[in-house]
């Protein structure tokens, strides 16, 4: 209980800002944007892992709302205007609880004054649609990171997920990676190919984040970060924002994921299918081989080993909610960061450690990613590179 009551005594001063969370998207589905429908000013457990009461018990002080959009999405670029537009109507009816933040000093006003700073960023370069304007008119909206890939790997990228393309980044790739650092967008490397951290590492000028990504040597699923990968952190000054997904943090949950996918190839059904008959072969093997539990201890055996590779400079919190189905025991909903920081205390991490993983980390990061463009502004004009002229395709396979 001290080391619970000394978390929450931490968080009042140096709250947590957090990498990710798919609010806007999970509002999407189930509400239609509906904003009445799932008030989030109120307890909305029964639906989501998020509302603003949940955020005040969890010592949230700043969050990067996903303006996420599926790979697959027909229309990408509407439909994350649709999202940003999701995200302005959450601050236009919640202006005492949730302040706009574009900059590390708008970070720091909303802490004074007591809101949660409110950021957006866009998962996945499907987003821009091959279109270095359409990366300028995001920003412009208020989008202060981009993750280069989602599941599938884009024209110029390659993701985690999925098969090899272009062997990490392509020319024009790089291209993105350059436009984003004369923009001030952070270029977050949560869901790429191993391949694509490097190659962005070695594009970057500005400081990078991994959004919502723990440790490949801790937990071996291809959303985690190589050690080699964490090890440059310090030289490019770049965080790592651990997630807490169970299938990216416990092995157990590797294994069991990839047994309960091929329960369902099995049966002539995909992976992803979720339909009726799908979920009723899932249920029924989730009943013969139950479902592996992650716990606030899982997340802390990550950390540990992060601070260990890339410093405690080099760490964030990115934890996913609304964007996963499962969650670990004591984490189960934004008002679970209370719980980690205790398990970390009890770890001997000091409260300076502390301070740097749940706010100073992130905020100086952003802050360096804008000092960078000020820079490049002053010497380097909007590109108008195309994927045409650069990668030699017209950017549709």
């Amino acid at each position: 209980m001290a080391a619970l009551d000394e978390a929450h005594a931490l968080l009042r001063e140096f709250p947590v800002v957090d990498g990710h969370n798919d609010l806007p998207w999970a509002l999407r589905k189930q509400a239609g944007y509906d904003l009445d429908a799932l008030d989030i000013a109120g307890d909305q457990r029964a639906h989501l892992h998020t509302d603003l009461p949940r955020l005040r018990a969890g010592g949230v002080g700043a969050q990067y709302w996903s303006v996420y959009v599926p790979c697959e999405e027909p229309e990408p670029v509407a439909a994350t205007l649709e999202q940003i537009d999701c995200v302005r109507r959450l601050l236009d009816r919640y202006p005492a609880e949730l302040a706009p933040a574009l900059t590390a000093a708008d970070l720091e006003t909303a802490r004074r004054d007591g809101r949660i700073a409110s950021l957006m960023g866009a998962e996945g370069g499907h987003s821009i649609a091959n279109s270095l304007g359409t990366l300028r008119g995001l920003y412009a909206l208020g989008v202060r990171y981009m993750t280069l890939t989602h599941n599938d790997n884009v024209d110029w990228a390659d993701s985690a997920t999925d098969e090899p393309n272009v062997g990490g980044l392509s020319a024009f790739g790089r291209e993105v990676v350059a436009e984003m650092n004369r923009l001030g967008m952070l270029v977050d490397l949560s869901h790429v190919a191993a391949t694509t951290m490097r190659d962005a590492l070695d594009a970057t000028s500005a400081p990078v984040v991994f959004s919502h990504s723990s440790a490949r040597a801790v937990c071996d699923h291809p959303r985690n970060i190589p050690d080699d990968v964490l090890e440059r952190l310090p030289a490019n000054g770049g965080v790592a924002m651990v997630t807490f997904v169970p299938k990216f943090v416990l092995q157990a949950a590797v294994d069991w994921t990839a047994a309960a996918d091929e329960n369902l190839r099995a049966h002539g059904l995909h992976h992803l299918d979720t339909s009726a008959e799908a979920m009723k072969v899932h249920r029924a093997f989730e009943e013969r081989n139950p479902r592996p539990v992650a716990t606030v201890s899982t997340v802390a055996d990550h950390l540990d080993h992060m601070r260990e590779v890339a410093g405690i400079d080099h760490l964030g919190i990115g934890g996913d909610y609304d964007g996963t189905a499962f969650t670990p025991d004591g984490l189960n909903d934004v008002s679970g960061y209370p719980n980690l920081l205790a398990e970390l205390l009890d770890r001997g991490w000091s409260k300076t450690d502390l301070a740097k993983l749940t706010w100073q980390n992130a905020v100086r990061v952003l802050g360096a990613a804008e000092d960078v463009a000020r820079d490049l502004q002053s010497t380097r004009p909007a590109s108008l590179a195309t994927i045409e002229a650069l990668d030699g395709t017209d950017g549709r396979g």
